[in-house]
């Protein structure tokens, strides 16, 4: 197999200029998270239905990265979901890996360990060392400068993992810069994500000297999110977080269309957010408010809306949100109807959610008095939409005005900003 040149390090390199190329593409992608594990369908060869889909993902993904045949391609960490991932995995992501050398074998591959790759225990060892004969740079943990003079081109690797990071700023011997990064930024975190996990330390933006890049790779979150100019996340290519119903909401409200991998042209400042095909639909409902209604009334509205689905909900993953169910008809809902759905469904899921006690008046009543927030919440939840309309996405964006609004007339706002 045709090897590319060997990244130099940035200390050795020579301080000759070549002409830089007309266009330098990167590919940009991450948190990739095979053998990731869902549900409990196993596919006829007796693997997890949703580790089979995400490897699907990733070979699409591939497939992409051979079509574009860029000069750089940047894996930004989480490349398994475990650190010690099962052999249908890594076989997996060896032939893919594998395949793309041999399709571009002039492309540079640079790939950083993230949270899920690194062992708590240097002694242990990171799988993605195997990947480095294929001819790719694995940085899994001291970060590294690579150099490649045919592009003049630098990149400094840091992977997630206990070394102390280094300055994140290029050392300036090449006409690109580009930072690669696996962790979480300032400002990341939208209003749909998960908490933090616990060992995660949040980067300041100021830390990344984001104006001497000249493009900065994020790995660790799911979304396709642009943070600055020259700064993005790619986003996951399947849904494998622990809030998956929160990024298709987050994507829906930022018009993302779904996974995909990021192609950008450092020499022209072309970006393209390329979506990928997704392996298994997700479908989030249409909300079924249950307040005032019957149980048999109840069961009509969710055998309603789930036959409405689109294409069915045949193998697909869905979920209803039933709001205002009283505990009493949650007993009584017709589960033999629910178990239909769940058997055609690769995963069907209800999710009830009974009513809040808010007290309009007295004192010394259950519940709590309604804020001005409570209120435009229960006008949104109950108003007439299109049913193509996401409500959760609606009320969200309601609240955020709301409290924007306030903000913005609050007597604090006309005060200078004098933080750093």
């Amino acid at each position: 197999m045709s090897q590319p040149p060997r990244a130099q390090s940035l200390s050795a390199s020579s301080t000759a200029r070549p002409r830089p190329p007309k266009l330098l593409r990167l590919v940009h992608l991450a948190d990739l998270h095979l053998g990731y594990r869902q549900y409990q369908r196993l596919t006829p060869r007796g693997i997890n239905q949703r580790e089979a889909d995400v490897a699907l993902s990733f070979t699409r993904a591939i497939d992409k990265i051979i079509e574009l045949a860029p000069e750089v391609v940047l894996i930004a960490g989480d490349v398994f979901h475990q650190v010690r991932p099962t052999n249908t995995a890594i076989l997996h992501a060896y032939l893919q890996f594998a395949r793309l050398r041999a399709a571009v074998p002039h492309t540079e591959v640079v790939m950083i360990a993230g949270n899920h790759d690194t062992p708590r225990s240097a002694e242990t060892g990171c799988i993605l060392r195997l990947f480095s004969p294929l001819g790719i740079h694995v940085v899994e943990a001291e970060p590294r400068g690579l150099d490649f003079p045919e592009l003049d081109l630098s990149v400094l690797a840091v992977a997630d993992n206990q070394y102390p990071k280094p300055k994140l700023a290029p050392a300036g011997t090449r006409r690109w810069n580009v930072l690669l990064l696996h962790g979480e930024v300032e400002g990341m975190l939208g209003p749909f994500a998960s908490t933090h996990e616990m060992a995660t330390q949040e980067i300041p933006q100021e830390d990344l000297h984001v104006s001497r890049w000249d493009y900065i790779a994020l790995g660790h979150y799911h979304v396709y999110r642009r943070m600055a100019p020259n700064q993005f996340y790619s986003g996951s290519l399947d849904y494998t977080s622990t809030n998956s119903w929160g990024e298709r909401i987050e994507e829906e409200v930022a018009g993302v269309p779904g996974k995909g991998i990021i192609e950008h042209d450092l020499a022209t400042g072309t970006h393209t957010f390329h979506p990928l095909q997704p392996s298994r639909e997700f479908v989030d409902l249409p909300m079924v408010s249950a307040r005032g209604l019957t149980t048999e009334e109840v069961n009509a509205r969710i055998g309603a809306v789930v036959e409405a689905c689109p294409g069915g909900l045949d193998d697909k993953v869905v979920r209803l949100v039933i709001r205002d169910l009283p505990r009493h008809i949650t007993r009584q809902l017709d589960h033999k109807q629910l178990r239909e759905f769940r058997r055609r469904a690769l995963h069907f899921h209800l999710d009830t959610r009974r009513p809040e006690i808010i007290r309009s008046v007295g004192h010394g009543a259950p519940g709590r008095r309604p804020s001005l927030a409570d209120f435009v919440r229960d006008k949104l939840r109950e108003r007439m939409v299109p049913s193509d309309l996401d409500r959760d996405a609606l009320v969200t964006l309601g609240l955020r005005y709301l409290k924007e609004a306030e903000e913005r007339d609050s007597p604090s706002a006309a005060l200078p900003n004098i933080g750093g």
